[in-house]
């Protein structure tokens, strides 16, 4: 994405604490659209074709370090949290020093920040050949930030505080994201900060004055949109930041020609994909590495996880799927749940309360309504009748099953694994089967029936005060008898 000839360098900072959060998870590693939120500085940074990309951390480190893995990123500890200078000095000295490269600062709790807003930046940093660019933005009252103070000329001479701003400087709207692009200078100009007198902590905003000083050019670049470096800092600013994205997606969506009924109660992940004239109907949740081929419809409040979903599927509303691959022309539901491991063939119909776990059902099979089907593979055009149950667990292992193709699986069906029924087989209703059928034949498991006269009149006899309480229709029978 980056068209400059000049290396970039990243430095993001992601070592605060995070109080206002009121969690023991580190304040960067909270969610928002499927991502920790220094997961999406992360993602920017690698858009942009940075060569080097340092995580500062701090509090909870290893946390960190541990959900960034594998990334690509290096880190860089900040052994106390002394102020964002020392954060950037604890990330630079882990930087390449060929003194060749621009320098992006970033934060590991702004996750809205667009790639193409940072590119927009850096495009404006090298075209007017700036040594120090501020992102900065607008708000009709900036109360609590740093003001951008301009000289006659329009040029960037200081960043005030909000605490030792004038009233002049506090009625000024254009504030300091904290978003800062530099050129290579920067680590050894950063050395020369000093601590603040009152709260003993280095600031990087001092670098402005530094580089001033150093007779280098500053320049601010001004966001169309604020809501980019919103920061969440507790539970209501996450809210906020996760709207914002989900809106954000959910345009994308449509806009490439996905139907959202209600895109206010959808939520999507940024790393679902959605194929053309796909429809999602209200409260349907899209998590993970789910990919959705060319007209599916995704019926209302499903919610479907790291899954795939090839043309045409029909998935009916409140069903749950987990790692599941549904084959094309397949319908799933209502109140059905696949999960990890179950992979459905072409044409498959899987009913209300159907549930399947590392099952493979190939085409044309048919569960319409409350099985269980785990650890099994099952022919094509199976039909598998109501109640029937995989009893695939011991107690101690799981044991498989295989069914052919052209089986007939009567309602309310055990089959006790480890079993292998042959293809074209029949297995009588209610039964419980404990050996394997062969191929065409008919399997009934199931006791001989027993009609006991005048059982019922003995038994409910035996208890007839409670009866003539709770049950008084019972109670006037046993009268008539």
């Amino acid at each position: 994405m980056k068209n400059s000839n000049r290396p970039l360098d990243v430095v993001i900072l992601a070592a605060g604490q995070g109080t206002r959060m009121r969690s023991t998870l580190p304040k960067v590693l909270h969610p928002v659209g499927g991502r920790p939120m220094v997961a999406w500085a992360v993602k920017a940074a690698q858009e942009l074709g940075a060569r080097s990309v340092v995580v500062v951390t701090g509090h909870g480190a290893e946390q960190v370090e541990t959900a960034l893995g594998g990334t690509g990123v290096t880190f860089a500890r900040q052994a106390q949290q002394r102020g964002t200078g020392d954060a950037f000095l604890s990330g630079a000295d882990v930087l390449p020093h060929t003194g060749d490269a621009d320098i992006l600062v970033l934060y590991g709790d702004t996750p809205l920040l667009r790639p193409s807003t940072l590119q927009a930046l850096l495009h404006d940093h090298q075209s007017r050949g700036s040594a120090f660019t501020i992102l900065t933005g607008e708000l009709p009252d900036a109360t609590g930030y740093g003001r951008i103070i301009r000289d006659e000329a329009g040029n960037v001479t200081r960043i005030v505080e909000q605490k030792g701003a004038t009233d002049a400087e506090k009625a000024v709207r254009e504030f300091n994201s904290g978003v800062y692009v530099m050129d290579a200078r920067a680590p050894e100009l950063a050395r020369q900060i000093v601590p603040n007198s009152v709260t003993g902590e280095y600031y990087l905003t001092d670098l402005l004055a530094l580089y001033r000083a150093a007779g280098a050019a500053a320049h601010a670049f001004k966001l169309d949109d604020i809501d980019e470096v919103m920061g969440a800092n507790d539970r209501s600013g996450l809210a906020e930041a996760e709207a914002i994205l989900r809106r954000r997606i959910n345009t994308g969506h449509m806009r490439a020609g996905v139907t959202l009924i209600n895109p206010d109660t959808n939520t999507i992940e940024d790393t679902v994909t959605l194929g053309q004239d796909v429809t999602v109907e209200p409260g349907v949740i899209l998590r993970g590495n789910t990919r959705v081929a060319d007209g599916v419809t995704l019926g209302a409040y499903s919610v479907i996880t790291d899954s795939v979903l090839e043309a045409g599927v029909v998935i009916k509303a409140h069903s749950v799927l987990d790692g599941a691959t549904v084959g094309a022309g397949s319908d799933v539901g209502p109140f059905a749940r696949l999960r990890p491991g179950s992979v459905l063939g072409a044409g498959v119909h899987i009913g209300n309360f159907v549930e399947t776990k590392n099952a493979r059902l190939d085409d044309g099979v048919k569960a319409g309504h409350l099985a269980y089907l785990g650890d099994v593979t099952v022919g094509a055009e199976t039909n598998i009748g109501a109640g029937t149950i995989i009893a695939n667990f011991d107690g101690v292992n799981k044991h498989q099953t295989s069914v052919g193709a052209g089986v007939f699986i009567g309602s309310n069906s055990t089959l006790i694994a480890p079993r292998t029924v042959g293809d074209a087989a029949f297995i009588a209703a209610g039964s419980a089967i404990h050996d394997d059928i062969p191929e065409g034949a008919l399997a009934i498991a199931r006791g001989k029936q027993r009609n006991m006269e005048g059982w019922s009149r003995r038994y409910w006899g035996g208890l007839r005060e409670k009866v003539s309480q709770k049950l008084p229709w019972l109670a006037g029978w046993l009268e008539r008898q």
